[in-house]
């Protein structure tokens, strides 16, 4: 199984409209990167990731799940772009800061560390389980 993070800005998307889709879910509508594009396309139902509220707060605050494999994106005029549906699976008991994603050296290599503009990213099994552990969540929980 693959994990992805997913960047929103809680003022555009929130964690909490997340969770307000219910199990119908959402599209992740809006992304305008090709290399982002390119992970959604391979992303599979099932597969986790987390949520990550950008600009504002900074901090992983949950976990989503896809809910549907890469299909043409609703809110484009070019079908060039896609997305994938995801439904929240559980928030996190203590969200994890992106200050303390930078100082934990499990995570040194993780793509937000280094790459933090890109809105989709893959995230590697180790790193989410850092996280999770971080977080206090255990992902069996769920």
């Amino acid at each position: 199984m693959a994990y992805w993070l997913y960047k929103s800005e809680p003022s555009s998307w929130s964690w909490d409209e997340q969770v307000a889709a219910g199990a119908a879910g959402t599209e992740w509508t809006g992304v305008r990167n090709y290399q982002a594009r390119n992970f959604m396309r391979t992303m599979q139902v099932g597969e986790r990731g987390f949520f990550y509220h950008s600009n504002e707060g900074k901090a992983v605050v949950g976990v989503v799940e896809v809910i549907a494999a890469a299909h043409p994106d609703s809110s484009a005029d070019d079908p060039r772009w896609e997305c994938v549906d995801l439904k929240a699976v559980a928030p996190l008991p203590r969200a994890v800061t992106l200050d303390e994603i930078k100082a934990e050296p499990r995570l040194k290599d993780m793509v937000l560390v280094n790459n933090s503009r890109l809105s989709v990213q893959p995230v590697a099994e180790a790193e989410f389980a850092v996280i999770c552990t971080l977080a206090g969540w255990d992902p069996a929980s769920a």
